[in-house]
């Protein structure tokens, strides 16, 4: 199996694993507040992205042979990253704010406004 194939497997298995923050959301909130965790929508954020990168991920590996590493390199990156993202945020708001956060999410971002236009164009002109 190809890298973005399994990361696309991995990545539904963390969104459907994660589902369970998302019920403690509603359920128990208290359990979720003892170990930090402030806001809890933004769990329903990694959970939900992390169902949608997954899909991304498959469908692109099932759709796309041959794919070049430098896009492979851009697309698995910025699927892995952006779910991650949300994480922070659920301690603390104002994560958004540093500098560190806000170069990691540029180069994430980045990666999929490049890969996947870029994977398009392989794919369909080149």
């Amino acid at each position: 199996m190809s890298l973005l194939g399994t990361l696309g497997l991995w990545s539904l298995a963390l969104g459907a694993v994660s589902g369970w923050l998302v019920a403690a959301t509603i359920d128990k909130p208290q359990l979720l507040t003892r170990v930090g965790i402030k806001h809890g929508g933004r769990l329903r954020q990694t959970h939900l992205d992390w169902i949608m990168m997954g899909l991304i991920l498959l469908v692109v590996d099932v759709a796309v042979a041959d794919i070049p590493g430098w896009i492979v390199a851009l697309i698995a990156f910025g699927t892995v990253v952006n779910p991650l993202l949300f994480l922070p945020l659920a301690f603390d708001k104002d994560a958004s704010d540093r500098p560190a956060y806000r170069a990691v999410t540029l180069v994430s971002f980045a990666s999929l406004s490049v890969g996947l236009p870029a994977l398009a164009l392989h794919a369909t002109v080149l």
